[in-house]
């Protein structure tokens, strides 16, 4: 059994340290102004802050039914905000246009159909300028920021940029323009690989009257660099330093892309080279980058050599360092010193976060010491901590199926859970362990679930289905993917054209793709049972 958590507080000297501080578990986001995000999609738990729900779905539901078909029926954009704009109801008085919240919860439901965004945005504009003119006193409300912001990267997620310029200009038109705005548009740009039209977004700021300052010339960069164009955001904050004074921050923002977007060693080596040449002092988050980085590659003399360094300066290593530290300490089984590290967060004054514990339960889970990640778990839910998705994924990806399957059934008693990504790893897993009917059996568990299958969960099933010579099964649920409007694959389309011609004279009876290929006959016929 592990040592208990109370254990006395010991110090831990670094020449201890120098061959156990390596770690791939430390990620650390560069902080910036929670205003200037725009990314809706940040975190799957909390994709988007909305208002608070009301008891207004079926005023939702309508009002989203409205705009979709509007959008669907009319011919153009203009026809189809007439058809809005002049819409009766069958008492024939006008339906109510949307409040802001409303819109807003509105624009994230359409927020895959970048047209319809858009003619929300633009029917809610157009509602309360109509009513303005008329003088009726107090009338609909304009769009909020919000919605604005929404239909902005609606269009350019789907990259319909023209769209995302023409929400762009009304919001010029109407004074309403924000920074954030343009920073959709050029992450948008980014992601969608369009570096030169990234870079243009932001120099045309100042033509829409947008403030092009540090802070949004520092977002273009983070989206550069998140997009993975890290050689581009380098050469754009050094092309650009006289007008944008070169920083720390600048310089950290291409440390955390060659550190946790491409873990290149040799990269962000030569970054923080370049920091000396131009006489920028690292802070404290450029250190933490760099051990970050060294320690993912398992560099351990450069990750003790900047540790140490970090502590040297002044600057104090912040919890996820000692997260980093627990986890390795745990991987290399000095699990003393790695309780020890509790020890000593606890006596700074730092309290242990559920990350703090999941860096013991993750390495633990995959030496397969299952039983004393359970005395860990145990031990963080006595102190009140809520174990994440991530607690139990670190199980799942070791356990059976039956014992997988009592832990989904767990979490969701727990409220965790379970999510598409952990039944996509889960069929995933059980594919490589060459175990397709366990596969297949979490894939009939996601309904339970109320989970619809993406995608990925169709292509994952497919190719491990066609990887174990079950053609016909994995057939079925290609052409099912298809169905539902996934794209199809190039490349199984050429497999399964040469798999039918060739057996095409091997028919069994009835049935679409009823054929007796003799590697599959066995698990064909069980699939069928199910």
């Amino acid at each position: 059994m592990a040592p208990p958590f109370a254990a006395g507080i010991r110090r831990l000297p670094l020449s201890n340290l120098h061959r156990l501080l390596s770690s791939h578990h430390l990620h650390l986001s560069i902080s910036h102004s929670p205003s200037d995000q725009s990314d809706f999609e940040p975190d799957p738990e909390h994709p988007l802050p909305l208002p608070p729900a009301t008891d207004d779905d079926g005023e939702l539901a309508s009002f989203v039914h409205r705009i979709s078909s509007a959008a669907s029926s009319a011919s153009s954009p203009k026809e189809a905000l007439s058809l809005l704009l002049s819409n009766t109801t069958t008492t024939g008085s006008s339906p109510a246009p949307a409040s802001p919240a409303l819109l807003v919860r509105a624009l994230w439901e359409l927020r895959r159909d970048p047209d319809a965004a858009a003619l929300a945005v633009r029917y809610g504009d157009e509602s309360s300028a109509v009513d303005g003119a008329d003088g009726a006193g107090a009338g609909p409300q304009p769009p909020p920021a919000e919605a604005w912001h929404l239909a902005v990267w609606a269009a350019g997620k789907a990259r319909r940029f023209d769209l995302a310029w023409a929400v762009v200009r009304r919001m010029q038109r109407r004074g309403v323009l924000t920074r954030r705005a343009m920073i959709i548009l050029m992450e948008r740009y980014a992601a969608a690989n369009e570096v030169n039209k990234a870079i243009k977004t932001f120099d045309v700021m100042e033509k829409f009257k947008v403030e092009a300052d540090q802070t949004a010339f520092y977002s273009l960069l983070r989206a550069l660099c998140k997009s993975k164009n890290l050689e581009d955001a380098e050469e754009l904050l050094l092309l650009r330093k006289k007008f944008f004074p070169l920083t720390a921050e600048g310089f950290n923002i291409i440390l955390d892309g060659w550190c946790n977007v491409i873990t290149d060693v040799a990269e962000a080596k030569r970054v923080w080279r370049e920091m000396s040449n131009y006489c920028i002092t690292p802070d404290g988050i450029s250190y933490t980058l760099m051990v970050s980085c060294f320690s993912k590659v398992g560099n351990l003399f450069d990750t003790l050599r900047v540790y140490d360094e970090m502590k040297k300066r002044g600057w104090t290593p912040a919890i996820g360092v000692y997260n980093s530290l627990v986890y390795v300490l745990t991987r290399e089984n000095c699990m003393k010193d790695a309780h020890n590290i509790f020890s000593k967060l606890i006596d700074e004054g730092i309290q242990p976060d559920v990350e703090t514990y999941n860096s013991m339960i993750v390495p633990l889970c995959e030496s397969s010491k299952l039983d004393e990640a359970r005395i860990v778990m145990e031990s963080m839910i006595l102190k009140g901590i809520v174990p994440t998705i991530s607690t139990y994924h670190a199980f799942l990806k070791q356990e059976g199926i039956d014992e997988s399957l009592k832990l989904l059934q767990k979490m969701k008693e727990d409220g965790c859970g379970p999510k598409s990504e952990t039944f996509l790893m889960l069929i995933d897993k059980f594919f490589l362990l060459n175990e397709s009917r366990n596969a297949l059996r979490v894939w009939n568990e996601m309904r339970k679930y109320d989970i619809n299958p993406a995608r990925s969960h169709y292509m994952t099933v497919v190719q491990g289905l066609v990887k174990h010579g079950c053609i016909p099964r994995a057939l079925e649920y290609y052409d099912e993917m298809k169905e539902k409007g996934f794209a199809s694959d190039t490349q199984l389309d050429k497999e399964f054209e040469t798999f039918l011609l060739a057996n095409r004279d091997h028919w069994k009876g009835p049935g679409k793709y009823n054929i007796i290929p003799q590697w599959s006959k066995h698990f064909t016929m069980r699939s069928r049972m199910q």
